[in-house]
């Protein structure tokens, strides 16, 4: 079964609108775990938009704190972000952030500050031998690295040579061409992108803009591991509650 992953990058939005601690992103963290999230999903940044280090922190002691028993795979924490982003103010550079913390997953993404969001997967070509230090170093540490990626085929053949574990597909494209004609060219590309990267030994994630209405259909890419849904799943969270909307969203996958 798909695992799902909650980013509560937005709830530490809404925190930061207003002074003080609330609301809270640890207490949602736990009742997002109490109602069957298999993962929490971050992405500190260093303007500290959302996501901020001592979240991070305490986030991955609540994690830490809360193994799954029996057959049930165990929690984990994935944190994603820049792999170059520097220390800026408090912000410790997230290479440092992420070996303070010790993820289960690391997740890098090329994405720039002046991004409003990650928008694109990694060009290999142009960054795959800086990345290749960064991600034996994570090995060392015992982390998995995943790679945020277009359904690009060369691409994906690069991110096995770099010494990925997982992908995580980029699904914006797929998610904005819900509804239209384009739809199937798009799905069938992330499924062969899908398919090459098991070949190769490659897990698959996925993440970005998937909700309610789109998960089902890729939630069918055979060997899809985890999805790490926020946006969407915190605006459904204000319409019928996040412990229901963890249990909807988990009835998709399959």
């Amino acid at each position: 079964m798909t695992a799902l992953s909650i980013n509560l990058n937005k709830v530490a939005l809404i925190r930061n609108s207003r002074e003080g601690n609330y609301p809270d992103v640890v207490e949602f963290a736990r009742l997002c775990i109490d109602h069957g999230a298999d993962g929490i999903t971050v992405h500190p940044r260093p303007d500290q938009r959302h996501i901020r280090p001592d979240d991070v922190r305490r986030l991955a002691d609540l994690v830490k704190s809360n193994p799954r028993s029996g057959a049930a795979p165990e929690l984990e924490f994935n944190i994603e972000g820049n792999p170059f982003a520097p220390a800026l103010g408090s912000y410790p550079g997230f290479i440092e952030l992420v070996e303070e913390t010790m993820p289960d997953q690391c997740t890098l993404v090329p994405d720039g500050d002046d991004q409003l969001t990650s928008d694109h997967g990694f060009d290999l070509t142009s960054s795959g031998e800086a990345l290749k230090p960064i991600i034996e170093k994570l090995h060392s540490l015992g982390m998995r690295v995943s790679l945020f990626m277009d359904p690009d085929l060369k691409q994906i053949e690069l991110a096995k040579a770099v010494g990925a574990d997982r992908i995580e597909l980029y699904t914006g494209p797929y998610a904005a061409a819900w509804g239209s004609d384009q739809l199937d060219a798009i799905f069938q590309q992330h499924l062969q992108a899908a398919e090459l990267s098991t070949s190769l030994g490659m897990g698959v994630n996925a993440g970005h803009d998937l909700n309610l209405h789109n998960l089902g259909k890729f939630a069918t890419i055979p060997n899809l591991l985890e999805v790490s849904i926020g946006h969407a799943f915190t605006v459904d969270s204000l319409t019928m509650g996040m412990p229901q909307a963890v249990q909807r969203y988990k009835a998709l996958l399959v």
